[in-house]
């Protein structure tokens, strides 16, 4: 008897133990997929005629970068080709590095500036889990261009807060979070965030700024990117 009782407890206890690994198991996994949004996207553009001659330069964003990209487009036609990487993926998301990876396998050009941002999507990532993971996002891009500068443009207020987000206090707190882990790194920072709120009459909806708005924006990206250049 004390010999099938003494079994049955090595069975539950390993029963159990397999139970707790599994269960652990799977919070980790849940904790690293992806939250999809109701809609995902990607948006990428490369220069219609690429100059051999010219520098390579890349933003990396979202909506609102992919809005002011035509901007500085036409303010750089003559010093450099300029790409754009825009997605809905958020800091925090492992689809971004891979989308990124594979955007520059496919471009195959180096860059001599980045110019990037993240923070207006994944709302439902946690300020935690956005400095957790921050600086793989800083290494992906490091990967894609090792040899480049690295500007960080600020995230831009929002007009109108929704939740779980966007609100401006989050948008507050993830660019304090980006800035204060880049502020020892040697990266430049575009204060966006500081120049789109002296043009709250810009926003064409909760988020977005209109034409007028963009340009503001295109305007001091190119700025900066001429900047850079010139440094290189």
């Amino acid at each position: 008897m004390r010999s099938s009782l003494l079994k049955l407890s090595t069975v539950a206890a390993l029963v159990g133990g397999l139970l707790t690994m599994f269960l652990t198991t799977q919070a980790r996994a849940q904790n690293h997929a992806s939250r999809p949004e109701e809609i995902e996207w990607t948006w990428e553009v490369r220069p219609a005629h690429v100059d051999a001659k010219l520098p390579n330069v890349l933003l990396v964003g979202d909506s609102i970068t992919r809005n002011y990209f035509p901007e500085v487009q036409r303010q750089l036609a003559d010093v450099a080709n300029v790409y754009l990487f825009a997605t809905s993926a958020s800091v925090g998301d492992p689809r971004l590095p891979r989308q990124l990876t594979e955007f520059a396998a496919m471009e195959a050009v180096p860059f001599s500036v980045v110019h990037f941002n993240n923070g207006m999507h994944g709302w439902t990532y946690s300020e935690a889990e956005y400095k957790t993971a921050f600086p793989s996002f800083l290494k992906a891009l490091h990967r894609i261009a090792p040899k480049a500068l690295f500007i960080w443009a600020s995230i831009t207020p929002v007009k109108v807060e929704d939740q779980p987000g966007p609100t401006n206090a989050r948008i507050d707190d993830r660019n304090s979070i980006a800035q204060s882990l880049l502020a020892n790194a040697g990266v430049q920072v575009d204060d966006q965030h500081a120049l789109m709120a002296h043009h709250a009459d810009h926003y064409e909806d909760h988020v977005h700024f209109n034409a007028a708005g963009a340009i503001i924006q295109g305007q001091q990206v190119a700025q900066f990117l001429r900047s850079s250049l010139i440094k290189r």
